[in-house]
């Protein structure tokens, strides 16, 4: 009886636990070599017992490709963190030692000007897991890479003679090394599935996201992120046929593969691509048909903005497909369908990423056919645009021409230097700062992505957002060219724009802001405890004309730190790329002179982001990596829940960006006093309503009001409300220039992104807007026409007061992504000149 009792324990405890070995997973119409070890011949567990981190991860890798002469690790780039991407590239050992040949013929497929090879073999690209959390998927690359190793058959064999299987286990490794920590350390011995239980409730900011906290599933047309950047190199160095992104969604679903919704397909996107996604998809309904899991497709998901994993592809003769996985969060959990495991969830992505392989097999000719017929059809549609090309570029920032070149090199875009002085529609376009991107290439379609202006849609609802517009994000002069344009020399390579320092005597140094990084030279000057003054009004020194907003280091007063300052103004010229002019006086032949009451003395930011809790971890990330990635500077994050514990003195500027402050409710009196003695809080979107909720800033903002207009139909609650969101989109607005915000941009319109329905009311007092959106602000995206009425004329900034202090309040995120580069000015001015702004133009 007690030997029953215990073998009956065992058997729940065992049930309990899910923990499942190869045979739960693997096909059984192979054979598998033993000399290949299995996942839990390494990492010491079976494939989905625990969930895998980081790094065991990649010494099973490791392990596979010293065992395995089918496999070659191919190490593109590492995170933030130092963990290394990796793509491990199978295929027969007979190709893995004719790889540079076969790598060719196969990319010149993407030639339109090259001949079709016969023995081009298809490249499939399997991925997984770039949201951290979504774990399911990198756990299935175990079992990807092993069966790809070590199963064994005439089966696979042709399969491996035949074609290149590229394995990313891990698009984002700082994430899934954060979420397996957390779902690993409350795993109980018996698996609890309540939902309710911490296992499945990650502490702030999650494993979603990289370091800096970004998604990077959006980073893959801005590549900003070293996981990016190593990505879509090696992306165009294989050019793969099919990529795949596997995903996991709410637990109360079930699995998803694409083709998406039809209608909210990109229009440059070829309908043949979309005939192959389908055809693909017949093949993930017979595998998951063959293990009774529901699925659905041709819903909740679209393929509209190109930098998705699922969707870039598309726009490179690639095709992109998205699985979505019913997510356990943990190890086992309830769901509206019953007690969802994660085995089972590794399980379906496994079966999927058969079934992909089974695509790439079966739709071999199709495939290579696409991807040939897709750029030769690129150069016969681009010869029939009207436009035949794009001319962008600024004389006064060199570094924002450079960072935008880098993006367009990155994905394989010829860019031409501009060989002839031009002005279009008013704009001056000069020679060694502006440059032509042709329409008639291979990226002819890519290019019409990230260079057009479209705010006509076949559907109004978006999975993400309905603009990204490159050179309005840069806020870079830009045109279209209806006629073939002279070409210059070919941008082949980049390099930084060093500045220069002209001018003779030891009086002062002067340099202009309206440099990229000219904030980053202030920062290097004032953390080493120089004077450094900000002109209110123009003066004109030596010859040359200086507008408000330009930097003055007097040396009379500080002649002991001469030598240091020289030596930073010659760093700063070189490494910033900040032009700067010597002066042997302090005399203006025009204007103000270096001693007058208008030039302000700036103060270091002390800079504290408010994190934690009900704040964005994305726009909080945004604030962390622009201040701490490119301009240097060491800035407190702080959490929420330590406000009132904190000493506030230590700061002179707060940032709060978008989020639930209501953990601040009972620290008004503490914030108040900060804000008294001087303090600068820069905050926008939800944070800018808390701030006047509370009573600190006098901003309003307008109520929505609920449409009562006209009969509804019950079916078209969905649609119809999701037509009044603004999931992102690009609107012009209008500056008051030599307003300290303004300092160094030199239009007097600017683009600003936005991606929310929260509007400002114009101030009652009209010099606290420096910014407001013009009467027509629709540059490109989806807004409704009733949302297009209420932004005209509001505010974009407002300017409030409370004592010493002041409030600067942004409608939008000014840091989106990472690739705002234009709107970064503002956010930047605030911090350092914040404080400048007299009271008078303050609610």
């Amino acid at each position: 009886m007690k030997k029953f009792l215990l073998s009956t324990i065992a058997g729940i405890i065992i049930f309990n636990s899910t923990a499942q070995d190869l045979s739960y997973y693997l096909p059984t119409d192979v054979t598998y070599n033993k000399d290949i070890p299995t996942p839990k011949d390494v990492i010491g567990h079976e494939v989905g017992e625990w969930h895998v981190s980081h790094d065991k991860l990649v010494f099973y890798m490791k392990m596979l490709e010293q065992a395995s002469d089918r496999v070659v690790i191919e190490e593109y780039a590492n995170s933030y963190e130092g963990r290394p991407l990796m793509l491990l590239r199978f295929t027969s050992p007979k190709n893995q030692k004719n790889i540079a040949p076969i790598k060719q013929t196969h990319v010149d497929l993407s030639d339109p000007t090259k001949p079709a090879a016969d023995d081009a073999l298809p490249v499939l690209w399997l991925g997984y897991s770039v949201h951290g959390n979504e774990a399911s998927g990198a756990n299935a690359s175990l079992l990807t890479a092993y069966y790809l190793a070590a199963a064994q058959g005439a089966k696979i064999d042709k399969l491996l003679k035949e074609n290149i299987i590229l394995v990313d286990p891990s698009y984002n490794p700082d994430g899934l090394q954060r979420f397996s920590t957390w779902v690993n350390m409350h795993k109980s011995e018996n698996l609890v599935d309540d939902p309710s239980s911490r296992e499945f409730d990650e502490v702030w900011p999650g494993g979603r996201t990289n370091h800096y906290w970004f998604d990077l599933n959006r980073d893959w047309m801005p590549v900003q992120h070293p996981e990016s950047i190593g990505r879509i190199r090696k992306f165009h160095e294989w050019k793969p046929n099919i990529l795949t992104d596997h995903h996991e969604m709410g637990t109360n679903s079930t699995f998803f593969f694409q083709p998406g919704i039809p209608s909210r397909k990109n229009p440059n996107t070829p309908n043949s691509n979309v005939r192959l996604t389908e055809k693909i998809a017949e093949y993930h309904v017979k595998s998951l048909d063959s293990i009774g899991s529901l699925y659905y497709s041709k819903e909740s998901f679209d393929d509209f903005y190109v930098g998705k994993g699922s969707t870039y592809p598309d726009q490179n003769g690639s095709v992109g497909i998205l699985f979505e996985q019913a997510s356990a969060r943990g190890h086992l959990q309830k769901s509206a369908y019953g007690e969802l495991s994660f085995p089972f969830a590794i399980k379906n992505h496994f079966q999927t990423s058969l079934s992909t392989i089974d695509a790439t097999v079966g739709l071999r000719t199709e495939l290579l056919t696409h991807q040939k017929s897709f750029y030769k059809e690129a150069l016969n549609i681009a010869a029939k645009d009207k436009v035949k090309g794009y001319i962008f570029g600024s004389k006064d920032d060199l570094v924002k021409n450079y960072e935008l070149l880098r993006i367009l090199k990155a994905h394989q875009i010829n860019v031409f230097a501009n060989s002839k002085r031009l002005v279009k529609n008013g704009q001056p376009f000069s020679l060694g700062s502006s440059y032509i991107v042709p329409t008639n290439q291979a990226q002819y379609r890519l290019i019409k992505s990230l260079f057009e202006k479209r705010t006509t849609f076949t559907d109004s609802l978006f999975y993400d957002v309905s603009a990204w517009t490159l050179p309005l994000s840069f806020n870079l002069p830009y045109a279209t060219l209806d006629a073939t344009a002279p070409l210059g020399n070919e941008i082949t390579s980049l390099q930084f724009p060093e500045g220069k320092i002209t001018g003779k005597g030891d009086y002062a140094y002067i340099f202009e802001m309206k440099g990229y990084y000219a904030h980053r030279a202030l920062k290097r000057l004032l953390e080493a405890g120089i004077t450094v003054q900000i002109n209110e009004n123009p003066f004109s020194i030596n010859g040359k004309s200086f507008d408000r907003g330009t930097a003055v280091i007097p040396l009379g007063t500080q002649k002991n730190k001469g030598a240091t300052i020289d030596s930073i103004m010659r760093f700063v010229a070189k490494e910033d790329g900040i032009d700067v002019m010597k002066s042997s006086t302090g005399y203006a032949q025009q204007g103000i002179d270096m001693g007058s009451g208008s030039m302000k003395i700036l103060k270091l930011p002390k800079v504290a982001i408010l994190v934690g809790d009900g704040v964005s971890s994305y726009e909080a990330g945004e604030v962390w990596h622009l201040l701490d990635q490119r301009f240097g500077m060491a800035v407190t994050l702080l959490p929420v829940e330590n406000f009132g514990k904190t000493k506030l003195s230590k700061y002179n500027r707060i940032v709060m960006t978008n989020g639930n402050f209501s953990k601040l409710n009972n620290q008004k009196a503490k914030l108040e006093t900060w804000l008294n003695d001087g303090g600068v809080i820069i905050a926008w979107k939800s944070a800018g309503k808390w701030l006047a909720e509370q009573g600190f800033s006098k901003v309003e903002y307008a109520k929505n009001r609920p449409d009562t207009s006209g009969i509804k139909k019950y079916v078209e609650l969905s649609k119809n409300r999701g037509a009044q969101v603004i999931g992102g989109a690009i609107f012009e607005a209008q500056l008051d220039m030599g307003h300290p915000l303004t300092y160094g941009i030199t239009n007097e319109k600017m683009p600003l992104f936005r991606n929310h329905t929260s509007f400002m009311k114009p101030s009652k007092n009209p010099y606290a807007q420096p910014i407001k959106y013009t009467s027509t602000p629709l540059l490109s995206g989806y807004i409704s026409d009733d949302n297009l009425e209420k932004i005209s004329g509001t505010a974009a900034v407002t300017i409030s007061k409370r004592g010493q202090g002041k409030m600067i309040i942004f409608a939008d995120n000014p840091n989106f992504r990472a690739f705002w580069f234009g709107t970064n000015k503002l956010f930047l001015n605030a911090l350092f000149f914040g404080d400048t702004i007299s009271p008078a133009a303050a609610e």
